[in-house]
């Protein structure tokens, strides 16, 4: 069953990412990582919010109505909306000026998995994926270039992770750490469109993969088959999914522009934007995480 999105905000970043769902705001919130900004949207699509932080950032965490934990090169900051200001919680490769953040999600016990990647691309292998939990810092991996599709399975004992987007690798979790407890394996390797970007996990256990050069995202089976794809019609470089709305039924996708030439950025005009779809299945509310 092949679908197509919609256009939902015409925001037109460098590089959209971490698109996440605040239930208790009820708006859309997602980053241009290149331009350090992020930005929300009410259901409707009116964008309501455009933040700039002092260094890259590119995923966060909700604390309370007021409050988020954004992850930004370097640190995990508190950031307040009332006053619009910011804090460091903790320290993240504070050591490691040449890397920034990527692809992080909250799992299901209550920890925070961070990517890690060099700052300037080029794929060096100097990036990590860590677990922040209660002010504790675990390295989960080590050697990565390209950290993406992090999500979780509904019940919390299984982790989803690619590397440079060519193979989305599982591994068992103890859900009460939210740390694994197996090896990696290989969860699809098969032919498909684009490369692997950012995944999230449906109420029904799953995975929704964005395909980077692929202009879809394409719903797997918890058995790692092709369910359905959803194209993004116009945009090559879809980013990352993420559930939403009243009844976490809208499905939003950000995409991104980074590295277009001038011809494939004219012929994409609303690259960068996010896009949204309805479906018939429901998504999870990502776990606030406390500081």
């Amino acid at each position: 069953m092949n679908q197509q999105a919609q256009l939902f905000v015409d925001s037109r970043c460098e590089l959209g990412e971490g698109p996440f769902w605040n239930p208790l705001v009820k708006r859309l919130f997602w980053f241009d990582i290149l331009n350090q900004t992020l930005l929300s949207a009410t259901e409707d699509g009116h964008l309501v919010d455009r933040i700039t932080f002092k260094d890259l950032a590119s995923a966060a965490a909700v604390v309370d109505a007021n409050t988020l934990a954004v992850v930004q090169s370097g640190h995990l900051l508190r950031y307040h909306f009332d006053i619009d200001s910011s804090e460091i919680v903790g320290d993240l490769e504070a050591d490691v000026p040449g890397n920034r953040s990527n692809d992080s999600r909250m799992d299901r016990s209550g920890g925070f998995w961070i990517g890690t990647m060099g700052r300037h691309g080029g794929n060096p292998r100097t990036g990590a994926v860590y677990q922040w939990k209660a002010g504790t810092l675990t390295t989960i991996l080590s050697g990565v270039g390209i950290p993406n599709s992090i999500c979780f399975s509904p019940d919390g004992t299984r982790a989803y992770f690619t590397d440079s987007g060519r193979v989305i690798q599982t591994v068992t979790l103890d859900p009460a750490t939210g740390l694994p407890n197996g090896e990696w394996t290989t969860f699809f390797d098969g032919e498909a469109p684009g490369g692997a970007d950012g995944s999230v996990v449906d109420s029904e256990g799953y995975l929704w993969n964005a395909r980077w050069g692929g202009s879809c995202v394409i719903r797997f089976t918890p058995d790692g088959q092709i369910d359905r794809i959803i194209e993004v019609p116009g945009v090559t470089r879809v980013s990352c999914p993420a559930f939403g709305g009243a009844d976490m039924k809208t499905l939003y996708l950000t995409t991104a522009r980074e590295g277009m030439t001038p011809a494939e950025a004219e012929a994409q005009p609303t690259a960068g934007s996010v896009f949204s779809i309805k479906v018939d299945v429901a998504g999870l509310t990502e776990p606030f995480i406390a500081l």
